[in-house]
């Protein structure tokens, strides 16, 4: 065979390639491991974390989170979503251990595309019918509840079960070059629906924020590396109720904020009309951080968590 025939052949095989699978027609966005994505297309998620910590009395607890989640793509910018969480938490001493299902979560997504740009604007609600809630909660669905906060402070809403909450939220990204660069910011605010006061919490109105970033960057066209941050702040000083002596407890001013980062790398892989994009990352918390003082490391949260996104 001729090199003018091996030219061709190997012309007709890289088109056939192309053809087979189209680049997206805009920039890939980096998925981020705790903040929320910048899209509005169609996707179904499941993650699954494994989280190691520290009790209050120094005792390692684990706990096991899965989370389902899925999007529906209603016009070119809005897409209503909703997540279920689960939780089981393996305690010191088999009498504590439970298993949990955690506030659905529903809300819709706003995006728009500004040329490099993409700003996302979300709003959901935290409905108060999980389990380990009410007047008489179940001792180990409670404990569950609490070690998945713990654990996993970005899924708080889901197992707070006696409240309900409101969750406002804006994204910014800038994508270029295959490299991702995005800010969070969201403010939820929690109503009490049901349970008498308890360890859960005693206060009618709880109100917090938070702040996250992400960085993420494209290794070709089949993996991707990215971290983030997030910077969780309560603004209100929410108290509980002391189970051994029934008295009031407000939270410690190192509790009211908690940082926690994450770093993992993708597979972007495409099955016909669909694309996948499993995801193995590893969550470090630092408990005790004030922005005026020095960072304190206490309950030491370690996670590792798979997530397996599909787009079609």
């Amino acid at each position: 065979m001729s090199i003018k025939s091996l030219v061709v052949v190997a012309v007709l095989l890289v088109a056939r390639v192309a053809s087979a699978e189209p680049e997206p027609r805009e920039a890939p966005a980096s998925l981020p491991w705790q903040l929320r994505a910048v899209t509005t297309g169609n996707m179904i998620s499941a993650e699954s974390a494994v989280a190691v910590f520290r009790d209050p009395q120094g005792n390692i607890d684990l706990a096991e989170l899965t989370a389902l989640s899925a999007r529906y793509q209603l016009t070119e910018r809005w897409a209503p979503t909703i997540r279920l969480a689960f939780t089981g938490n393996d305690a010191p001493g088999a009498a504590l251990d439970g298993m949990s299902f955690g506030n659905p979560i529903v809300g819709a997504t706003y995006t728009r595309t500004m040329d490099r740009r993409r700003l996302a604007l979300f709003a959901a609600a935290a409905l108060p019918v999980g389990t380990g809630g009410g007047d008489a909660p179940d001792p180990r669905a409670a404990r569950t509840n609490a070690a998945s906060i713990t654990a996993r402070p970005a899924d708080e809403p889901s197992f707070a079960v006696n409240y309900a909450t409101a969750i406002l939220g804006a994204d910014l990204a800038y994508v270029k070059h295959g490299s991702t660069a995005q800010a969070e910011a969201t403010l939820l605010q929690s109503v009490r629906a049901r349970g008498a006061e308890t360890a859960d919490g005693t206060d009618a109105f709880r109100t917090r924020a938070t702040m996250g970033a992400h960085l993420g960057m494209f290794l070709g066209r089949r993996v991707s590396l990215g971290a983030d941050l997030e910077y969780r702040r309560w603004l209100s000083h929410p108290t509980t109720l002391d189970a051994m002596s029934g008295a009031r407890v407000a939270l410690s001013h190192d509790a009211l904020s908690t940082l926690t980062a994450s770093i993992g790398a993708r597979l972007h892989l495409r099955i016909g009309n669909a694309s996948l994009h499993p995801g193995l990352s590893y969550t470090r918390g630092f408990d005790g951080l004030t922005l005026h003082g020095p960072m304190r490391i206490t309950k030491q949260t370690n996670a590792i968590a798979l997530a397996l996104p599909v787009r079609f």
